[in-house]
């Protein structure tokens, strides 16, 4: 019970720095992505701050996962090198003895992690789609930065304020605006301009003291023209949401869809991820060995490259089922079982006494050594 009890509080130190760091990192790498798609124009800068967090709760099951593999890895591999693992097998205890405390520490953190995968996971993905959608559909002069050339959503409108004003940003200051449509530029240069309803869901651009040209300098039809007041339609409907996703929909609604390949897909990325956190949890175990005399960076190295492969192991299942490849009732376990399979093995020869990398073999080997420099320095001394 004392083993127990302290070895756990051990996972759960190294786990909360572990945490710490992974966490760290994906919210700086998340960050710069989303301020680079808002310097781009692809959201707004409004939503940066709830797109950050809800990109964060999208990998929060992928850097659990990662942390409790790295924490019992990192644990494990502490007791070989201070010679407690020696202690633990010379007074006759197993490797499966670490199993029931480990479980005892990552039983939450898997259902951790199912709960983010079958529920929390589908809103986030909802909800950045929403942000994502509702600015795509904005209307055009909503979607301008100040400062910056727009293109419009139809994509033959290029817009460009030099400013906004008032409290509701529906009045632009130093406006550009150039039209193509049927072979035919527009362009018009305003001082001021004035975001204004049409009452059936459009809008209207009203310009102030402005000048418009048409067509192409030099050639007869070209004209120009001076304005007090000048409009124009800058969009002609409310913006509407589109279809939600696949990944999008609560675990619920997935289950009563019809079976096809997406939804099937969909439903084992989420099945995925706490069977990874268990069974990655297990493999550790036998995986943290180090001789006490070498270096242990070697473990861990190893450890992230088995995580990764893992990983895109299962990214390609999940690819070859939503591409009909394969069915999902032979493509969502056969994975698990065999890192289960090779824990397994991992553990039975930890456990083989008679292997030359066994603690105890390693302990016979140094107090041999020992004794023979000892008996080597008496003869010399004689």
């Amino acid at each position: 019970m004392i083993f127990r009890r302290a070895l756990q509080r051990e996972l759960a130190s190294v786990a909360g720095a572990t945490f710490t760091v992974l966490f760290s990192i994906l919210v700086t790498w998340t960050l710069i992505t989303i301020l680079g798609r808002a310097a781009g124009g692809k959201v707004a800068s409004g939503d940066v701050l709830a797109l950050i967090g809800l990109a964060v709760l999208n990998y929060q099951p992928t850097i659990l996962i990662l942390t409790s593999f790295i924490s019992v890895l990192v644990v494990v591999t502490r007791s070989y090198r201070d010679s407690e693992m020696v202690v633990w097998f010379a007074s006759g205890q197993s490797l499966t003895r670490w199993i029931a405390p480990v479980l005892g520490f990552g039983l939450p953190v898997v259902a951790i992690v199912a709960a983010l995968s079958f529920y929390v996971m589908p809103w986030a993905q909802l909800k950045m789609s929403e942000f994502t959608q509702r600015f795509e559909k904005r209307e055009d002069l909503q979607r301008v930065a100040p400062g910056q050339f727009r293109e419009s959503a139809a994509t033959n409108r290029v817009f460009f304020v030099e400013s906004t004003g008032g409290r509701t940003n529906t009045v632009v200051q130093n406006v550009f605006v150039n039209t193509v449509e049927k072979n035919v530029t527009t362009t018009v240069v305003a001082k001021e301009g004035v975001i204004e309803p049409d009452g059936k869901g459009g809008q209207y651009l009203v310009l102030k003291n402005g000048r418009r040209y048409q067509g192409t300098p030099g050639r007869s039809d070209f004209q120009s023209m001076e304005f007090e007041r000048y409009r124009m339609r800058v969009s002609t409907q409310v913006p509407v949401l589109g279809d939600v996703s696949v990944g999008g929909l609560s675990t619920p609604a997935l289950l009563a869809m019809p079976s096809n390949q997406y939804t099937l897909s969909e439903l084992q990325y989420r099945i995925t991820s706490p069977l990874m956190c268990l069974v990655l949890m297990l493999l550790a175990i036998p995986l943290g060995f180090v001789n006490p005399r070498a270096g242990t960076s070697a473990n861990l190295i190893l450890a992230l490259l088995i995580f990764f492969t893992y990983l895109n192991l299962t990214k390609a299942a999940e690819k070859a089922v939503q591409q009909g490849k394969l069915d999902f009732g032979v493509a969502w376990w056969p994975l698990h079982l065999l890192i289960v399979l090779a824990a397994l093995g991992l553990f039975a020869w930890r456990m083989n006494v008679n292997h030359h990398l066994h603690p105890m073999v390693l302990l016979n080997a140094f107090k041999r050594r020992r004794l023979l420099q000892s008996a080597a320095g008496g003869k010399g001394a004689k």
